[in-house]
């Protein structure tokens, strides 16, 4: 899974137009130059409409950050696996793309602009820690299935799952903050054999 989408097609309720909107501003100008004025530009429906909503551009974010979260939920490989390899394979594939396209790029750099003003604003930081529960929570519990399912080692399952979105930030961070376009490949490559030499019961091809 290469290709990232936050928006599949053309939103139809106003909520996700405004989503959708604040998102294209933000690739646009970035945190710092982003305004309600340039997010109503983007906007196809009356800007007042986003007034009446929000009263400035930190609400309104903080609403766009609570909408990736329930993105993020439905749209993250779930339960539908039998074999916890193939669900942690497909959420690497989803999160650490082997040949990452423009609209991954666009949305880490994004998320990584408002992560970076978590440490002084309450509201954000308390959305990306939902984030960061939420795939902790899931990673510990592919962990454990494996486990029981006997494709993966007796381990502590939290502490492996720290690690794996630890790794994920990091790539997606550097990535789109140094020159090194080539992190995502490389932590990657490196975080598989980190997985084949202390989770996998077996060698699997990745």
């Amino acid at each position: 899974m290469g290709t990232f989408r936050l928006f599949q097609s053309s939103p139809t309720d106003t909520h996700t137009e405004m989503m959708q909107a604040t998102y294209k501003a933000l690739q646009k100008h970035g945190y710092a130059d982003l305004t309600m004025q340039r997010i109503g530009d983007e906007f196809p429906k009356s800007k007042s409409l986003i007034y009446q909503h929000y009263d400035g551009k930190d609400e309104l974010l903080v609403a766009f950050l609570e909408f990736l979260l329930t993105q993020f939920k439905s749209d993250i490989p779930g339960d539908e696996y039998a074999d916890a390899h193939e669900h942690l394979h497909d959420i690497l594939d989803h999160t650490l793309p082997r040949s990452p396209d423009s609209s991954y790029i666009e949305f880490t750099a994004a998320m990584t602009e408002l992560r970076a003003q978590a440490p002084h604003n309450e509201a954000y930081r308390e959305q990306f820690t939902k984030t960061d529960q939420f795939f902790q929570k899931h990673f510990t519990e592919i962990i454990r299935d494996g486990i029981a399912q006997g494709v993966f080692r007796e381990c502590e399952p939290t502490q492996i799952a720290t690690f794996i979105a630890t790794s994920i930030h990091g790539a997606q961070n550097r990535n789109v903050t140094t020159n090194s376009a080539g992190s995502i490949t490389a932590t990657r490559r490196e975080l598989t054999e980190y997985l084949q030499a202390c989770l996998f019961t077996e060698k699997n091809d990745d």
